[in-house]
């Protein structure tokens, strides 16, 4: 597919360097959660390609749900990030493995927001798959992050997960956005 917006720039990651790195996290899960039913928890919405493609590779047995955010920055609340669940799960997680897939980790406060209400539901164990990760933008240094794609440069991309004005998620490739 041909993108047919002029600000979709070059390819920064192909499908192949994506699909390699995800059969490799796969492989971390598996040797990690073999016999333990793990709860893949997808953060909507960009996170759709990766939870399951990841999920795809993992071959154990293992459960899908997934829950929706929405965060008002510090801009918009005067210096307070709020953030509320437009979707919650539908799985009980108590007891059970969680790893939340999310497709970033940028400053992080969303996905310690969402790590804290998890533990408060008592998983047996709690960690976090991304895809792409950028420590350098990092404001909470918590996170039970245990499994890491790719760190990527404060870029804006489009492509496997990330869109541009509400499109182009479906790219099987990651693009960087031009300006």
């Amino acid at each position: 597919m041909t993108p047919l917006d002029d600000r979709i720039g070059e390819v920064y990651l192909d499908a192949a360097a994506i699909r390699t790195r995800i059969s490799e996290l796969a492989a971390e899960v598996v040797a990690d959660y073999s016999d333990l039913d793990p709860v893949l928890v997808g953060s909507l919405k960009a996170c759709v390609p990766f939870v399951t493609d990841l999920s795809r590779e993992v071959g154990i047995i293992h459960a899908i749900d997934f829950v929706e955010l929405a965060g008002y920055g510090y801009v918009e609340t005067g210096g307070h990030e709020q953030i509320r669940f437009l979707k919650d799960l539908d799985l009980k997680v108590t007891g059970r493995h969680v790893i939340l897939v999310d497709e970033v980790v940028d400053t992080g406060l969303t996905l310690h927001y969402l790590t804290r209400m998890l533990a408060l539901r008592e998983p047996a164990s709690l960690a976090v798959a991304t895809l792409f990760d950028r420590p350098y933008r990092r404001l909470v240094d918590d996170l039970p992050l245990r499994y890491v794609g790719f760190t990527v440069p404060d870029e804006f991309f489009v492509g496997y997960g990330f869109d541009l004005d509400n499109r182009w998620r479906n790219l099987p490739d990651l693009h960087l956005v031009r300006s």
